[in-house]
């Protein structure tokens, strides 16, 4: 697995504590708004949503990252309304530390894994054990997908290889992104030969063409779990929550590549 290298630790330890305020200072300064934090891939989907007449009535805003990230900040007493995670497991996090409004936890939409090419790109691809990926991606291609071990997309990524049989003839190709709209944006602009992302991000973008969709038995059944977070259990976040669920936010998001969540 590939990063970028970085600056020596002192500047390491610099910037990542200017990082850290110009990340959080944001939602500090806006606290007292409908707050979502919602996984990565769901920005298009999501913004559509939130631009309806019924949500800007409520001043619902979104805050997007990988899953992984938001957890760990409403674990830290960041001012979200709504979490939207990405997988299971972080919402189950968040519950675990008692930040979930009981009763208002439900499975949101339901998602594919697709291997993604430039758009230009010629390369042909059938998703089965022990196919040829390493080799599709040449002497020097890298492969982008979202952290591995901790991100959503990642996970999924590197299970359906694993299951596959293919993960270790490619881990040390992997370029790791902070999350999987940066590995969608690795492909599209040519920097990766190839990509492992969800459907609605190749719904999205253009510069991007689905090689193959991987088999839904290489993976877990991909879900976005939503919830209420405790102390914000309002009666705006309760409609907002409605709306999320409703007919139009659903039409919403099957346009972006979405579907039902698996049951």
């Amino acid at each position: 697995m590939v990063r970028a290298a970085g600056p020596s630790r002192p500047w390491c330890l610099a910037i990542r504590g200017v990082l850290a305020f110009a990340l959080c200072a944001p939602v500090m300064a806006r606290a007292d708004g409908l707050l979502v934090f919602a996984a990565a891939s769901l920005k298009p989907s999501l913004d559509a949503i939130l631009a309806m007449p019924e949500a800007a009535a409520l001043g619902a805003r979104a805050s997007y990252a990988a899953s992984s990230q938001l957890a760990r900040q409403i674990e830290a007493g960041a001012p979200a309304a709504l979490f939207i995670s990405a997988d299971q497991d972080w919402m189950d996090h968040v519950e675990r530390h008692a930040l979930v409004v009981e009763g208002t936890r439900a499975n949101l939409v339901g998602n594919a894994l697709v291997l993604v090419a430039p758009k230009d790109s010629a390369t042909k691809l059938d998703i089965a054990p022990g196919f040829a990926l390493a080799a599709a991606l040449g002497k020097d291609g890298r492969l982008a997908l979202a952290e591995p071990n901790s991100v959503p997309a990642g996970k999924y990524a590197k299970a359906a290889l694993t299951k596959l049989g293919i993960w270790d003839g490619v881990a040390t190709r992997v370029v790791a992104a902070d999350d999987v709209r940066a590995a969608l944006n690795f492909v599209a602009r040519g920097e990766a030969v190839l990509g492992v992302v969800y459907r609605s991000d190749a719904v999205s973008e253009p510069a991007v063409r689905v090689v193959a969709t991987f088999p839904e038995a290489t993976h877990a059944p991909i879900v976005y779990p939503v919830a209420i977070l405790a102390g914000h259990d309002a009666p705006a976040a309760r409609k907002l929550l409605d709306l999320l669920r409703a007919p139009a936010g659903r039409a919403i998001f099957r346009e972006h590549g979405f579907d039902a969540p698996p049951e």
